[in-house]
């Protein structure tokens, strides 16, 4: 069976939702996953404010992909949920206290109040980041899902190894996304610091990719069919290898901005080489195949498709206008004042 343009229009249209999404929060997550790397109030302050005016404009992008999948493939989205209830309401309940812990903080000068609520930022970014990733590493593994296509596993039931695999290199690439951010924003001895960080997390995040690497071609194979069949396809694969080769060079040379352009670029191709092993299936069932949500039986009628695609093309250049001024007006070096977090 062959898509429809307005199927194939959509299915690439989540992709690159998410990839917006994995783009704009990661560096923040990424900000949060290194916040106890440094030790002073004065710099901790810094690191919050290097996001503060971005963060939820950033997080808008996953109410965005929510709102898509709920309006394109229903039925994907109600299994979904169906599946993840329990780790969706784990994943808001860490973006709700990274968000009271960047409001909070700065309330009170007592030194306790503020670590308690540094680890809270910290250890939630952490959270949201894995959570996501296993969420991921479970779209890839499949799920059992019955005769009404309802997932019937538990929560317990998705914290296999595989997932969680998937969910430390998901830490492992955003803490490297956000480093990079934050060279961007520092100046001085912090700025040499934080440039200190970009080495050791690319050699984390390489060692974590190539493991998620070869635990797919083993356990997950279904993932390089398409590949196989097109070999045209693997370009991409080499092309996030030279990305990714690319960050540490560009670190070197005092590039801090095509450095973070290579850490987007390596998450975007992450994705699509993903969006390509799934295609055209949204959620996979296990173990039977046949029961799989994909772009075909789980999209909207066409009308739907073609009424939300009207709307998508009106509301996202609005929301990436948006994004484009405020990082416009907050661009440049982090400098604490008076209104500062």
């Amino acid at each position: 069976m062959e898509p429809t343009t307005l199927q194939l229009t959509w299915f690439v249209l989540l992709g690159v939702l998410m990839a917006g999404y994995a783009i704009l929060d990661g560096f923040d997550l990424g900000v949060g996953i290194l916040h106890l790397w440094v030790r002073s109030d004065k710099e901790r302050r810094i690191l919050m404010n290097s996001i503060g005016p971005l963060w939820d404009g950033n997080e808008v992008w996953l109410v965005v992909f929510g709102g898509a999948l709920f309006a394109a493939c229903p039925r994907a989205y109600a299994a979904a949920f169906s599946g993840f209830y329990t780790a969706f309401m784990l994943l808001l309940t860490t973006l709700i206290f990274r968000a009271v812990a960047i409001e909070f903080r700065s309330k009170r000068p007592s030194p306790h109040w503020r670590q308690a609520w540094d680890a809270i930022f910290s250890l939630a970014s952490v959270g949201a980041a894995l959570l996501m990733g296993v969420a991921f590493g479970n779209v890839v593994t499949g799920m059992p899902l019955d005769a009404d296509r309802n997932v019937t596993s538990g929560f317990l039931d998705l914290l296999h190894p595989y997932a969680l695999l998937v969910g430390t290199t998901t830490v492992a690439i955003f803490a490297l996304h956000g480093a990079i951010y934050l060279a961007l924003k520092t100046e001085g001895d912090m700025q040499s610091r934080v440039r200190g960080w970009v080495r050791p997390l690319t050699i984390t995040f390489i060692l974590a990719y190539a493991l998620t690497t070869l635990a797919t071609l083993l356990f997950q194979p279904h993932m390089v069919d398409r590949i196989r069949a097109q070999p045209v396809w693997f370009l991409i694969a080499i092309a996030s290898l030279l990305a990714i080769a690319n960050i540490p060079r560009e670190i070197f040379n005092g590039r801090e901005f095509r450095a973070f352009l290579s850490s987007s670029a390596t998450i975007v191709l992450l994705l699509a080489l993903a969006g390509i092993g799934l295609f055209p299936t949204l959620l996979r069932s296990t173990p039977s195949p046949e029961r799989s949500l994909t772009i075909y039986n789980a999209a909207s009628s066409p009308q739907t498709l073609g009424i939300m695609l009207t709307i998508a093309a009106i509301g996202i250049p609005v929301v990436l206008t948006y994004t484009t001024v405020i990082y416009w007006i907050f661009r440049g070096k982090v400098r604490l004042g008076s209104h500062s977090y």
